[in-house]
């Protein structure tokens, strides 16, 4: 109960997409949930998103009821189809599951309404978290309003939707892994780039990528990924050097027939963090919990998925006065088991290091043959494990001669 004499079974932090996912299906399963969020515009939206959810999300999205609101709002049905100087074109199968391309400025609000009209759930606008409470074991938090009124919230669970620098995983005493990025990222929104598509396309350079990813109203984003060796050049001159390296991509975007709607925008520091999902008391979802290399479109995915496995995992013990830790530690096993082995794999190549012969043999093989390019859409949108590689049929197919 808070000192306002509010029960709360549930303290979420964030009501961007991890923390309304998490009060949605928290509230849907009877906890009554405290969604705290600093901003106090229910329309508020992230700007730095790659806006590619994968279709391992898709499971959660109709499961909130948001699919249909996004149907209806324009979201692309999306695949993604992958470049590189060993392979030539990956094309994604057309009967490939697909997830949805769509701006934050569609998806937060939407996503955001929907958790804050679910019975159960109060939505704290305008409110930040100010501390931890409850020693050791959390408690509960304290929050602030911009008058810097301050209200004490007790809740059996905290839930940390707030990012990447996660304060409540600091204030915790929960530390990320962190690895280093070997590359920056520019990019912008385009409309009207000719010819229309709804194909999402993505650039392995060895070591630079880019990537478009086309979304609602005829917008598509444009992203370019140098190592970090070129960031004086692009320092120096951005607009021309964007434009030279998009200009430069094998069947590129012409950029000529579009608009920019946007300034460029670019994040030169995103380093990959991956913490415990859970200790006592405190759950982390979305980037809070793993935070990974943004040309993979995994941010977001995560973020739905992780929030469902906690619900998922945790609520019976919740609303029944079981033992609510046994349940976060098995969340905690559950989130490392399905995105460890992606985590490793996408900090690595994120290194910027050159693409070794197995994995240009790999990109060869899955431009040709069926049964490995199968497994490859299945690994790279995060519906298989990495280790669906080493199933002996597709071990087999990769060991025929090019």
């Amino acid at each position: 109960m808070s000192s306002n004499g509010n029960p709360y079974d549930v303290a979420v932090v964030g009501a961007s997409v991890a923390g309304c996912t998490a009060a949605r299906l928290f509230a849907q399963r009877g906890a009554r949930v405290a969604l705290i969020e600093s901003r106090p515009a229910i329309d508020a939206y992230k700007t730095v998103c790659t806006h590619f959810i994968q279709s391992s999300a898709t499971p959660t999205i109709e499961k909130l009821g948001l699919a249909p609101l996004l149907e209806q709002r324009g979201a692309v049905r999306n695949s993604v189809d992958m470049w590189t100087r060993d392979s030539g074109w990956i094309v994604a199968s057309d009967d490939a599951p697909y997830g949805y391309n769509v701006t934050r400025r569609t998806l937060d609000p939407a996503l955001r309404r929907l958790a804050a009209e679910t019975p159960g759930v109060e939505l704290l606008a305008g409110w930040s978290a100010i501390a931890v409470r409850g020693g050791d074991r959390p408690s509960g938090v304290e929050i602030e309003n911009r008058a810097h009124d301050r209200k004490q919230l007790d809740a059996r669970l905290v839930v940390a939707a707030d990012g990447r620098d996660s304060k409540l995983a600091r204030w915790a005493g929960v530390p990320g892994r962190v690895k280093p990025h070997g590359r920056f990222f520019y990019w912008g929104y385009w409309r009207g780039l000719r010819p229309a598509t709804t194909r999402s396309k993505m650039w392995l350079l060895n070591p630079d990528c880019a990537y478009t990813f086309p979304m609602e109203d005829d917008l598509t984003v444009v992203l370019v990924g140098p190592h970090r060796e070129r960031l004086p050049e692009f320092r120096a001159d951005l607009e021309g050097a964007h434009r030279r390296m998009v200009d430069g991509l094998p069947d590129g975007p012409a950029l000529e027939t579009g608009t920019l709607e946007s300034k460029m925008i670019g994040k030169l520091e995103l380093p990959n963090v991956f913490r415990p999902a859970a200790r006592p008391g405190i759950a982390f979802v979305g980037d809070a919990a793993l935070a990974a290399d943004p040309l993979w479109g995994v941010g977001c995915g995560w973020a739905f998925q992780s929030s469902e496995w906690l619900v998922e995992e945790t609520a019976e013990a919740l609303l029944d006065g079981g033992d609510l830790d046994t349940a976060l530690d098995r969340y905690r096993r559950v989130h490392r088991r399905r995105l460890l082995p992606h985590y490793l794999n996408i900090t690595d190549i994120s290194s910027g290091r050159p693409i070794n012969p197995i994995e240009r043999h790999l990109y060869g093989a899955a431009a040709r043959d069926p049964v490995v390019k199968r497994a490859f859409e299945a690994v790279g949108s995060r519906r298989r494990s990495p280790a669906a590689m080493f199933h002996p049929r597709v071990l087999a197919h990769l060991a025929r001669p090019a």
